[in-house]
């Protein structure tokens, strides 16, 4: 595909008035609440560069932490596999799908339910399993909703960011058989409905994986809605899929990433469910698949910096080229759409896939946003220039060239300019005529209307260069260059107390989890207060984690309980290993009675917490998950935003959560 065709497509996503309707109402959300999340955090410039040498602690010595969570896994009883490239992660995939199935149903196609997975966009692993004649059913809502429509995502956090809630309800009416409605609760519920069916009756459920834990063997996933967990807990097998680069040495290190994770991506200071898996589940199997397919070619690279990204979408939300396009179109040579888009995908992108993507590089400002919000300080400004000159990893398709994407016209305008830009008499000469000309063009308004083949003829005039050049207003005295060595002022001092000083408490974790739409209650009688709350439901059956409540006072208020996982349940009952202070979150480990299930499956989720065992926060409390075979961190109910942005309760996860503070 020539470079026009690339620049037909940003004419179209530019002109498409639905689109920008869409992408105006994530964009400007996704910033305001990002800015707030990231204010909350003390010493957030601290925190983005130890982030930083994390990550690049991690790919400079990729295969020492590669062998210890290697050998973690398989200690955990987590069958390991590496994969070269895409084929092969295919194939592994496939293979493990068909043992998974077996002869047990012949005559039923198996079933694979998905949650969110950028590396399976990346190799193209939907097409390849409905190709071998397996159903798979992605269960992430903006995902669902994408693959109903045969699209790719469009954003890496919001799938269907490019969609109004228009026309998500003319999709359902006509897929899912609904009456035609733009209520977006409606909506969600209806995908809760035939989504439920998926995650019981899966064969295999696979996720991807944010983060592995080298010192544990431990993946980490996290999700709002609850989805990662169903398919991770519920299926007989599961596979993660992981690209190799995404690790951490330790448990320390995955506390402070998360801790600015879910701020960039979703503005909020943890997801719903940051779940951590060590072991397999009773009666279950576990891959994980390791997928290299160019990250060790593109870590011996200069673009060896894109290895840091964490996905959290940030640049995506801040680049005013993306904002205006959609991951849509971010279009190959042979005219694909890119599994990454944005700034960080102009340069993974390529440098996993080759010279097909690109051009993609030249679809950005350069003005640097991308880098000011990246929770990494990853300098994304300086890497998209190295892919524009070349320096992107070859792979079979030949060689990397500079200017790709452009047009002979362009590539010709920036040789002459480069040629004046380095021969400062050549440099002066060409600003009086740019002055001459651009006077000449528009002598009143002193815009400039270019034609379009310039680029600047779709949506922006060219302002009229000015009459004197820098030089020789400095010569002349006009500027007043002192203020150029003013010192910059000082930043206020900080009037409240340092992260470690700050008093925690019972209160602050009550105000956090009622902000997120959870409920509190303290009380000296865990069970009476819980017989009450039942009653008041109308409820006489719960699944209930063994020595939570007093089972005697249960069986005379005439209250059932299970201890097994039952689908049909509307209240499950767990202990809360601790509460984390600055965030509501509560930790749920796995244990005798399902507690993860029964934290998951039902509508409504009661929760026991000691008051002495709330933490300051996510740091304090990781130890606790170290020896854990799975754990959960659970931060309010289960929510989505995938449809216009709109904040909905209760998607696969409970729909409210009961915290019995005792």
């Amino acid at each position: 595909m020539s470079a026009t065709s690339f620049r037909q497509r940003i004419q179209e996503s530019i002109d498409n008035e639905t689109l920008q309707t869409a992408l105006d109402n994530n964009s400007e959300r996704r910033l305001k609440g990002r800015a707030a999340a990231m204010q909350s955090i003390p010493n957030l410039e601290e925190r983005r560069q130890r982030a930083h040498s994390i990550r690049a602690d991690v790919i400079d010595h990729l295969d020492k932490y590669l062998e210890q969570f290697i050998a973690k896994n398989k200690e955990n009883g987590v069958i390991v596999h590496r994969a070269k490239d895409a084929a092969e992660a295919v194939r592994l995939v496939l293979e493990i799908t068909k043992r998974a199935v077996g002869t047990k149903s012949p005559d039923r196609k198996p079933l694979v339910a998905k949650s969110k997975s950028m590396v399976s966009e990346e190799i193209e692993l939907n097409h390849a399993l409905e190709k071998a004649g397996i159903d798979v059913v992605e269960t992430d809502l903006g995902e669902y909703i994408v693959q109903l429509r045969h699209e790719r995502p469009s954003h890496i956090i919001t799938p269907a960011a490019h969609l109004t809630k228009e026309q998500v309800a003319e999709l359902f009416h006509e897929k899912l058989g609904i009456p035609y409605t733009v209520d977006i609760p409606t909506l969600t519920a209806t995908a809760r409905k035939v989504l439920r069916e998926v995650f019981l009756t899966a064969d295999v459920g696979l996720s991807g994986v944010n983060f592995g834990v080298a010192e544990t063997g431990g993946v980490c996933i996290v999700t709002n809605e609850g989805n990662a967990r169903m398919v991770a807990t519920l299926p007989p097998v599961h596979i993660a899929l992981m690209g190799m680069e995404r690790l951490v040495p330790n448990l320390d290190d995955l506390a402070l990433l998360l801790s600015l994770l879910p701020r960039s991506a979703t503005g909020q200071k943890l997801t719903v469910y940051t779940q951590l898996l060590h072991k397999p589940f009773p009666n279950q199997q576990r891959h994980l698949i390791l997928l290299d397919n160019g990250r060790s070619r593109l870590r011996n690279s200069p673009l060896k910096e894109s290895l840091y990204c964490i996905r959290c979408g940030a640049c995506l939300n801040a680049c005013p080229v993306f904002r205006e396009l959609s991951g849509h179109a971010y279009i190959g040579s042979d005219l694909s759409i890119a599994p990454y888009p944005g700034p960080i995908g102009s340069v993974i992108s390529p440098g996993l896939l080759g010279k097909n993507y690109v051009q993609l590089a030249q679809a950005s400002s350069l003005c640097g946003a991308c880098k000011d919000v990246c929770p990494v300080d990853i300098d994304l400004p300086m890497l998209l220039t190295r892919v524009r000159a070349g320096q992107s990893p070859t792979v079979d398709d030949g060689p990397q060239t500079a200017g790709a994407g452009l047009s002979f016209s362009t590539k010709l305008f920036l040789q002459i300019f480069a040629r004046a830009a380095t021969h400062p008499w050549l440099f002066a000469l060409s600003q009086k005529f740019a002055s001459l000309g651009t006077f000449l063009l528009a002598p009143r308004s002193g815009w400039v209307r270019l034609p379009a083949f310039t680029g600047w003829g779709y949506s922006k005039d060219f302002p009229r260069f000015t009459g004197k050049t820098f030089r020789e207003r400095y010569q002349s005295g006009v500027m007043d260059v002192r203020a150029v060595n003013l010192p910059a002022p000082k930043p206020a001092k900080s009037r409240g107390m340092s992260e470690n000083t700050v008093p925690l408490s019972d209160v602050q974790f009550m105000t956090e989890l009622t902000a997120l739409g959870g409920h509190v209650v303290s009380t000296h009688n865990p069970t009476q207060a819980v017989v009450e709350f039942l009653r008041s439901r109308g409820v006489k059956k719960i699944h209930l984690e063994p020595d939570t409540l007093d089972e005697m006072i249960l069986h005379v208020a005439g209250i059932e309980f299970t201890h097994m996982s039952d689908p049909q349940v509307l209240v499950g009952v767990t202990k809360a290993v601790c509460g984390l202070a600055d965030t509501g979150s509560i930790l749920i480990t796995d244990g005798k009675g399902s507690p993860l299930k029964a934290s998951l499956l039902p509508e409504i989720h009661i929760a026991i917490l000691k008051k002495d065992d709330i933490y300051p926060s996510l740091p304090d409390a990781m130890g606790l998950v170290k020896n854990s075979s799975a754990a959960v961190f659970i931060t309010g109910p289960s929510r989505t935003a995938d449809i216009e942005m709109t904040l909905t309760i209760g998607v696969h996860g409970p729909k409210e959560i009961h915290v019995f503070l005792t």
